[in-house]
């Protein structure tokens, strides 16, 4: 078991100083502060303390299971999405806490907002009443969908992003079966997520360089097209195509871990080299790599099906160890493939100690998964546990009542 990690004392990262007010919740919006958190950020999460689940707040803090005993409000994908922040419960519908935002503003550097910005505008905090309140605001609005199109206020969530994008005919190209599937991981929310926390960091360069702040948009739906298109436009890229839409090796049914004697591996032979040295490895150097259908790139990429198919025709004679012996000392890109279970006991991760336990004062031992970026002079670090809802409230709303004296 590893050993306890103690929570570091003071933000370390690049984005020391800088402060954010989050209304943010669920996944997407909150794993974008989670990571500007990470990374030195003071966020602040501001929640309702009615809510619409359990006892209020973010919803994310009712779901999965939790130890016996646990305090509620603390669930396991809350912890590591919310640590390094502050929360403060603030009511909105109240104009006591209305006043206490608007203090809160003052203070801020960035404003992150999940919420229908409909709704923001109507509580009064739209983009031009906050610059009202400090000029120099970066207002981050993560949305459903871009304000300029006819889905602008729907609500949006990953199943709806993954169906609406493309990602769910993707499964459906691979094996024939015309059911749309959704990938099983939360892709759109995260994807979201990353756009939303280099978006932060970009705007706040332009202020550092032009001192003024913005409104910026980041629309789900959009940013998660954009992510599939990415190579999955392919013929479609000219007007008119020039072939299908879709990238073929992605889509190759037989792109996958290929069967080992005992286990499976991930290999991946790329150049017309590597290529050459596994056909030899594999005992088809007067056979295989003579057919003409696998003589270059440009042939192996029109019989790309075809050539994974083999793959796992000779793969399965060996057991992973040997195939990691035997390919690894020739450059040649191959991996032991992992379960889901398997991964946290991975040699590399244990090495690098991606994952990290804590003693937390109410629930005992827990892990989370560090901050994967390094940054040599600025590191980013895990100082705080995730909060219980509006823990900090008369820390934070007592702070900004300090700036103002």
């Amino acid at each position: 078991m590893a050993k306890r990690k103690e929570l570091a004392k003071a933000a370390t990262g690049p984005l020391a100083g800088i402060r954010i007010l989050d209304m943010t919740s669920v996944v997407n919006g909150a794993y974008a502060t989670q990571i500007l958190a990470d990374q030195g950020a003071d966020v602040i999460k501001l929640e309702d303390p009615g809510g619409l689940r359990g006892g209020g707040g973010d919803t994310m803090r009712w779901t999965g299971e939790t130890p016996k005993g646990a305090p509620e409000g603390l669930g396991p994908i809350f912890l590591g999405l919310n640590r390094n922040k502050r929360s403060v419960a603030l009511d909105l519908k109240q104009e006591s806490a209305k006043r206490a935002l608007r203090r809160l503003i003052r203070t801020a550097d960035v404003f992150a907002a999940s919420v229908r910005y409909e709704g923001l505008q109507r509580l009064g905090f739209g983009y031009e009443a906050m610059a009202a309140i400090k000029p120099d605001i970066i207002y981050v609005h993560a949305a459903g969908f871009g304000s300029e199109g006819p889905y602008a206020g729907d609500p949006a969530y990953d199943d709806l992003i993954q169906s609406a994008c493309g990602l769910g005919d993707l499964l459906s190209r691979t094996d024939g079966d015309p059911e749309p599937r959704i990938l099983p991981t939360l892709l759109g929310d995260k994807v979201s997520g990353l756009f939303m926390a280099q978006a932060v960091t970009a705007a706040l360069l332009h202020r550092e360089r032009t001192g003024q702040g913005q409104f910026v948009e980041v629309p789900m739906f959009e940013c998660v097209t954009s992510f599939t298109l990415v190579e999955h436009l392919y013929g479609a890229t000219f007007d008119p195509p020039v072939g299908q839409i879709g990238y073929p090796r992605v889509l190759n049914p037989n792109r996958k871990p290929f069967k080992t004697r005992d286990g499976h591996i991930g290999l991946l032979p790329y150049t017309d080299k590597q290529w050459g040295q596994f056909f030899a490895a594999a005992g088809w150097a007067d056979t295989i790599a003579k057919d003409p259908r696998f003589s270059d790139t440009f042939a192996r990429q029109a019989n790309i099906r075809e050539l994974y198919a083999l793959v796992e025709t000779v793969t399965v004679e060996r057991p992973t160890d040997e195939w990691l012996a035997l390919l690894k000392p020739l450059a040649i890109p191959v991996m032991r493939a992992n379960r889901l279970g398997e991964v946290e006991h991975d040699p590399h991760i244990e090495a690098v100690g991606l994952l990290e336990r804590y003693a937390h004062p109410e629930i005992g031992d827990y892990r989370l998964v560090r901050p994967p970026v390094r940054f040599a002079k600025t590191p980013s670090n895990i100082r705080r546990h995730a909060p219980r809802l509006g823990e900090h409230t008369d820390e934070v709303l007592g702070e900004a009542d300090d700036a103002q004296v």
